[in-house]
């Protein structure tokens, strides 16, 4: 594998590409690119069984979403609506 050749022959391809396969590509790329994706990509997937406590927290948290000022409450408040 000759590194200096597959680059080039890279850009050739991304040259050929349309506008909107370029913006996948590099959508692609920065993914690949970014480590904390990689890490995530890496992580062992949690398989344990999720405890009493842990529910209730979840549950709580959920139910409290429906507390609170919307963001459509603020626009009409502050006037931007």
């Amino acid at each position: 594998m000759n590194v200096v050749i597959d680059k080039q022959q890279a850009h050739r391809l991304l040259d050929q590409l349309e506008p909107a396969q370029f913006e996948a590509v590099l959508q692609l790329l920065l993914v690949m690119a970014d480590p904390v994706a990689a890490s995530l990509r890496n992580a062992p997937f949690d398989d344990e069984p999720e405890t009493e406590e842990e529910r209730l927290v979840v549950e709580r948290a959920r139910s409290e979403t429906s507390l609170g000022t919307s963001n459509e409450q603020l626009l009409r408040e502050f006037r931007f609506r």
